[in-house]
This record gives C-alpha cells, structure tokens and sequence, in this order.
C-alpha cells in the first residue's frame, strides 16, 4: 500500500504547493491545466477538454465558467456542433501565460529532485502506465490523443 499512499501524498501536497505559485495570476491547482491547453490550441472545444484529462463533465463546465468569469477566457459557439463551445484565451490569460507554465516546469523539477535523467523518463513512463492501467480497468477511453503533452 505504499503506492497508494506516497500517490495521495504526492497529489494532495503538489496541488498545495502549486495553489501559492499560482496564486498571484488568480489561478489554482484545478484550473492551471485547462488554461494551458487553451492557450496551446486557441479555439479547442469544451467536449475536446473533457476527453484530454479525464474529469468529470461537470467539472469542465465548473473550471470554464471560473475561468471565463476571471476573465481569462471566451466560449464562442462551435459551428460544428451547436451544443458545444470553442474555447480562446484572453490577451490576459496570454500575458501570463509563460509564467504559469514556467511555475508548472518548476514545480515538476522539484517533484523530481534528486533522480536521474533516466529515472525521470522512467517514473514518467511508469506513471503513464499506471494511469492507463486503472483507466482500462475502469473502462473510461478518450477520443483523442494528439493534444497529450
């Protein structure tokens, strides 16, 4: 059970240390990444979101909504898909941009302290794997892959 627990660990006190980094661009630890893509792929859908980092819906729509009352981002209807929405971020949002991912580089160097290059690529490669395993198992798929980082 040690997984288990250094993975809560992990999560719980990242998400922590991430919060005050992020702190003074107004953003959190639940919402960092979803600016990120957005500003990666101006115009991504909201569906496309929820396919890439396996949330539930009612997440997604709760972080957009923040984020566009934040004043962030804008949602403009898809004219694809009615239903949907396209996703763009704000000249605010790509002002701090390179700052908030440059926090996200950082706080993933401190996660890794202490290992080698090769270890590194290993850790990532097992944790992936990890991640996929429990997915698999708990059937949830994702349509789309090529946004992964």
């Amino acid at each position: 059970m040690k997984i288990l627990k250094w993975l809560s660990v992990a999560d719980r006190f990242y998400k922590i240390y991430l919060d005050k980094q992020l702190a003074p661009f107004g953003i959190n630890s639940s919402q960092y990444m979803f600016l990120i893509k957005i500003c990666d792929f101006p115009g991504i859908s909201q569906d496309l979101l929820m396919d890439m980092f396996y949330v539930h819906p009612s997440n997604i729509v709760r972080t957009i909504a923040a984020l566009e009352k934040q004043g962030m981002i804008t949602r403009s209807p898809n004219d694809q898909d009615k239903r949907t929405w396209k996703l763009y971020p704000t000249d605010c949002a790509l002002a701090i941009f390179e700052e908030i991912r440059t926090v996200c580089q950082n706080t993933e160097t401190l996660l890794l302290q202490g290992l080698s290059e090769e270890e590194k690529s290993l850790f990532i490669e097992m944790l992936m794997q990890a991640g996929k395993n429990i997915t698999a198992e708990l059937h949830i798929e994702r349509k789309e892959e090529e946004f992964d980082e």
